[in-house]
């Protein structure tokens, strides 16, 4: 399989704050620094980022903040999406003015139908001129069918992040549906990067606390190793996955504290509305990170 320019695995960052909610940068740049050595193949700004509280200035200082430290070491993919198509094309032209090497996009919302979520597309792609990865989730789900129909239509959109429930089925059906039109990527944090990968994904778009573990998973699984990949995963990965927590505010906090932990960065706070780690769960993450050595 010849691999796209966009592969591999490109963490999703996470947006470090102080203990007052305010950017840290400095651990920003420090985290963007141990994504980069673990190997990885891109970086990204995303929903797991927490792009939908911050501020337009906040916005700004955390990609420009991101693209400055790669310093083109790694291709930085930045989320564009928006409720209103007009808005969507501004933010992905800030983040090409900026040095973002390609924008991904959400659909506008609910309740769209597929020639409305087209005509966004299209509109993105004729405006930007810039790689375009259309996101599908469980809350703005985008079916196989359209995503090979906007890919065929739209000029610069060939790459979707496919993170629709259940996740390794609708990647297959990406995958079946898109043909050579279309380069799928995993999402849903890394969690079923193995399975994603059997079905044709080109790459994950995980949580940022263990690069090194996804990039070696990544490489073991090119070399046609595909046990020693499942028995990485077990060993590295699934320790701290397996760890339950109800909502997206509770990732946030548990693979910030691991960041913590490690060093990384200087606080894991979480902006609210964010749940608070469960007592079971914090031991848990003692237990996760004892058995990892962070």
């Amino acid at each position: 399989m010849t691999l796209p320019e966009l592969h591999g695995v490109v963490p999703i960052l996470l947006t470090p704050f102080d203990a007052h909610g305010r950017i840290d940068a400095e651990s920003l740049r420090n985290l963007v620094d141990f994504t980069i050595e673990a190997g990885v193949h891109g970086l990204g700004i995303a929903l797991g980022s927490e792009v939908y509280k911050l501020t337009e200035a906040e916005r700004e200082l955390v990609t420009k903040t991101v693209i400055d430290q790669a310093n083109g070491r790694v291709p930085i993919v930045v989320n564009t999406g928006a409720a209103a198509t007009d808005l969507a094309i501004f933010y992905s032209n800030q983040s090409k003015e900026w040095g973002a090497s390609a924008v991904m996009c959400t659909p506008p919302g609910v309740g769209f139908s597929p020639a409305e979520i087209l005509d966004y597309f299209q509109a993105i792609s004729d405006a930007v001129q810039l790689p375009v990865i259309i996101q599908d989730t469980a809350a703005t789900p985008v079916s196989a069918p359209l995503i090979r129909r906007i890919c065929e239509t739209c000029e610069w959109v060939s790459y979707a992040k496919v993170e629709s429930i259940p996740p390794a089925s609708q990647v297959y059906n990406a995958v079946q549906a898109g043909g050579d039109q279309v380069a799928i990527f995993g999402g849903a944090g890394g969690t079923m990067f193995l399975e994603e990968l059997r079905r044709g994904s080109i790459g994950t778009m995980p949580w940022p606390s263990t690069p090194h573990a996804f990039v070696q998973i990544w490489s073991a699984w090119q070399a046609g190793d595909r046990l020693g990949a499942r028995e990485l995963f077990d060993a590295q990965i699934w320790p701290l996955l397996r760890i339950s927590v109800q909502g997206i505010g509770g990732h946030h906090r548990l693979h910030k504290e691991v960041l913590r932990r490690r060093g990384v960065i200087a606080s894991a706070y979480v902006r609210p509305p964010a749940e608070a780690l469960d007592p079971i769960a914090l031991e848990e993450l003692d237990e996760a990170c004892d058995q990892l050595g962070f």
